[in-house]
């Protein structure tokens, strides 16, 4: 069983959804209780076959929620549970702990999964941060998220506005200050012909709409708004452009390496951790406008640079980052929770 609060859309919200999907894939059977408002998400459940429970997830009166994932519990009699960042595993019922697994995509408290016995990191780093916080190297463990983009046709570049052989970069990035856009925007400014497509919704959009008309950007740089059809957008575009200032990991980077496009990665810590530079991907330093700049010149207009990184990216996807390899590991993860645990109660 799965139990996630999440906003209606997000980087975090998307590896659960086809998390769970590549899970439905591999023959397991699933429950998700989440927040009503997550109408894709619930939609696409629903349509694997995938039953669902909704729930406010209201910190300052609890109860509904509390008894909604209890009675789900009892009703679905699940091995696992898996609570996806830290305001579901705030929900966690202590009865439980045993079979019950926090989910990690950033540095949450310990505290915050009060109840969850295991715990999983979405890199190396989170897993270093979890076993830090005094979690034992036997309960807790790694699960790389996956993407597959397998039979994606490319995005219709006339309906964004943007010529047939322009160069674009591609930007999947919620509008916000961590996520170093204004970098790219500065970026943009000096490589004459270069488009760039943002998508992503956040609070920064007006402040970021207002920069790109003060550079001048305002005929090359589409925001697109939150879109899920990245794969159709990876397809279209010829480099992904990933300047965060803050990371933990950025699935951005597996989705460029799946959609073998070369990628352009800042060095936040989550990035620099799997981005070697010049051998899956090009690297530059957070912030540096004219780094970031002249590594996106160098993808557009050398070839054999770009086919080089786009083919080391695809090896470094191939070997820790396809849907097999996630199915794989977290069935393994989830065998050992139920092997502990033991059969569920009734």
């Amino acid at each position: 069983m799965h139990v996630m609060a999440g906003a209606t859309e997000g980087g975090a919200e998307n590896i659960m959804l086809e998390s769970v999907l590549a899970l439905s894939e591999a023959g397991l059977a699933q429950h998700v209780v989440t927040r009503p408002d997550n109408t894709f998400r619930i939609e696409q459940f629903r349509s694997a076959g995938i039953g669902v429970d909704t729930a406010a997830f209201n910190r300052l009166w609890p109860f509904p929620t509390q008894g909604a994932i209890s009675r789900a519990i009892e009703t679905f009699k699940p091995d696992v549970i898996e609570y996806w960042m830290g305001r579901a595993g705030q929900f966690a019922p202590a009865k439980h702990r045993a079979r019950s697994v926090a989910w990690y995509g950033g540095y949450y408290k310990l505290a915050r999964f009060t109840n969850c016995e295991w715990h999983v990191g979405l890199t190396i780093d989170l897993l270093r941060h979890i076993r830090e916080q005094g979690v034992p190297e036997d309960r807790s463990g790694i699960i790389h998220t996956y993407a597959d983009f397998t039979g994606a046709a490319p995005a219709d570049r006339a309906a964004l506005d943007t010529p047939a052989g322009a160069p674009v970069a591609l930007a999947l990035a919620r509008l916000h200050e961590k996520k170093g856009l204004d970098t790219l925007l500065d970026a943009t400014a000096k490589i004459p012909g270069l488009y760039v497509w943002i998508a992503g919704e956040g609070p920064l959009e007006a402040e970021l709409k207002a920069h790109c008309a003060r550079l001048g950007l305002g005929d090359r740089v589409r925001f697109l708004g939150w879109r899920n059809d990245r794969g159709a957008l990876l397809e279209a575009c010829d480099v992904v452009a990933f300047p965060s200032r803050y990371e933990p990991f950025g699935t951005v980077t597996v989705d460029a390496w799946a959609a073998s496009r070369p990628l352009v990665a800042a060095d936040a810590v989550g990035p620099a951790a799997y981005v070697k530079n010049e051998v899956n991907g090009l690297l530059v330093p957070k912030n540096d406008v004219d780094a970031l700049a002249a590594a996106l010149s160098r993808v557009i207009t050398d070839k054999a640079l770009a086919a080089q990184i786009v083919a080391g990216g695809r090896a470094s996807y191939e070997a820790q980052f396809t849907k097999a390899a996630f199915q794989r590991d977290s069935l393994a993860f989830y065998n050992r929770v139920r092997a502990h645990a033991g059969p569920f109660a009734g």
